[in-house]
């Protein structure tokens, strides 16, 4: 078997690390990967957007699936490309097709859905230049803080959470009149606030059954403390001890199922991977957003603790099997700690030499490549967030404590990461 991997980050790696397990010995190729992936497979200097491209490699490999790790490609109709193509179509592809994706795609097309679906989530209206007044008036009627969110996809970066009507009313004319999001944020949604405790719920589908996988609880604020500015993910633990089965029954009765049975209703085509983007309020779950893929920092907790073979829960998916399944989960606690680049999430530098990885042989102990590349032989920073230190522990205090010990043997200058991850937990 032939599999192809679409990404570079952390999230692949521990993709690419559970897929080259497989009982099936797949041959792995990853486009375009980075230092850490190319352990695990053939890297490929291919940019995963360019789904002509990704067609010639296909066809030249004959590759038998792809599986697709960030959200553009999806975003941008990978799958429906792959099997409208005749040439193409007997590829098994992990993702949802280009309007399935739009949950993750369009703001407001997922809060409509939810609308649609009876999901619980927070009140919103949404607001284009053709009724920028209204947007206001709305702005006025709210209590603080206020949530703003562009519509489409900005990187990650695309939310404000305004303190002040003020402030409220500045960033909706900078994202509307002034594109600060650019194309994303033509249009927007202006959410009510949610108070509570976020997490982050995942689950398998074929489009018609689910299977969940393990939670997690992702950390984005650069400091200690979560102070700081906002990241893309300093690091996460899973399980979530908040998260118990009482909890877990209300998430999958008004969140998962609704979800997976409006998917089905609607006619979308979805064979691949639901993120929840949840908060806990009082007692109750409420969705805040959806992503068509697996997160990233939390896929490098959530992958480590399945004991199911990875291709064969894909070809379940592609076969539409999923319903006789069991979901075979490893009971430790997982915990990942970030290593960043000095100024992120500002400005930073790359092609910084990483030493020490050579030396990472501790048991229970996975170091997952995020921004990172080869060149002559070494091992150089390649982005804003390096490395990825996942490790098992009977307690999330012990494994984060493992993580920053493990980190304390690497070296690249400037090294920043954060010791107090799972600190509400230790």
């Amino acid at each position: 078997m032939k599999v192809l991997l679409l990404g570079s980050g952390g999230r692949e790696h521990a993709l690419a690390l559970k897929i080259s397990q497989s009982a099936h010995h797949p041959e792995l190729f990853i486009a375009p990967g980075n230092a850490g992936t190319g352990l695990c497979g053939t890297n490929v200097e291919m940019d995963p957007t360019n789904f002509w491209e990704v067609k010639k490699f296909c066809l030249e490999k004959r590759v038998d699936m792809v599986v697709v790790g960030p959200e553009e490609p999806l975003v941008r109709g990978i799958y429906d490309f792959m099997t409208d193509d005749p040439g193409l179509s007997h590829i098994a592809v992990i993702g949802p097709s280009r309007m399935a994706a739009q949950l993750e795609g369009s703001k407001a097309f997922a809060k409509e859905f939810m609308l649609r679906n009876g999901i619980p989530t927070a009140g919103y209206r949404e607001f284009s230049l053709a009724n920028y007044e209204e947007g206001l008036s709305y702005i006025r009627s709210l209590p603080t803080p206020i949530v703003l969110k562009a519509d489409g996809l900005a990187a990650g970066k695309g939310v404000i959470i305004a303190q002040s009507h003020v402030e409220a009313m500045a960033e909706y004319e900078m994202m509307l009149q002034r594109s600060k999001f650019g194309e994303a944020s033509r249009k927007i949604v202006i959410e009510e606030f949610l108070t509570g405790t976020e997490l982050s719920v995942f689950v398998l589908t074929d489009g018609k059954d689910y299977l969940l996988l393990p939670e997690a609880k992702d950390y984005k604020r650069v400091g200690e403390g979560d102070k700081g500015l906002n990241t893309g993910g300093m690091g996460a633990v899973s399980p979530v001890p908040f998260a118990d089965a009482t909890f877990m029954e209300k998430v999958r009765t008004r969140v998962i199922e609704p979800t997976i049975s409006g998917i089905r209703d609607e006619g979308l085509v979805y064979k691949g991977f639901v993120f929840f983007g949840l908060i806990k309020v009082n007692d109750d779950p409420f969705v805040i957003e959806y992503n068509c893929r697996m997160g990233d920092p939390e896929t490098e907790v959530v992958i480590p603790r399945l004991k199911n073979d990875i291709i064969d829960l894909f070809l379940a998916v592609d076969a539409g099997r999923l319903s006789g399944i069991v979901m075979e989960t490893d009971p430790r606690a997982a915990t990942t700690v970030m290593a960043v680049s000095q100024g992120y999430p500002g400005h930073y530098d790359k092609g910084l030499q990483i030493d020490g990885l050579e030396e990472m042989n501790e048991e229970g102990v996975h170091v997952f490549h995020a921004g990172t590349m080869i060149q002559n032989g070494k091992v150089l920073t390649n982005g804003g967030r390096v490395l990825a230190v996942t490790s098992f522990g009977s307690s999330i205090a012990q494994a984060v404590s493992t993580s920053v010990k493990v980190l304390g043997k690497i070296y690249y200058p400037g090294i920043t990461y954060r010791k107090d991850i799972g600190y509400e937990f230790s």
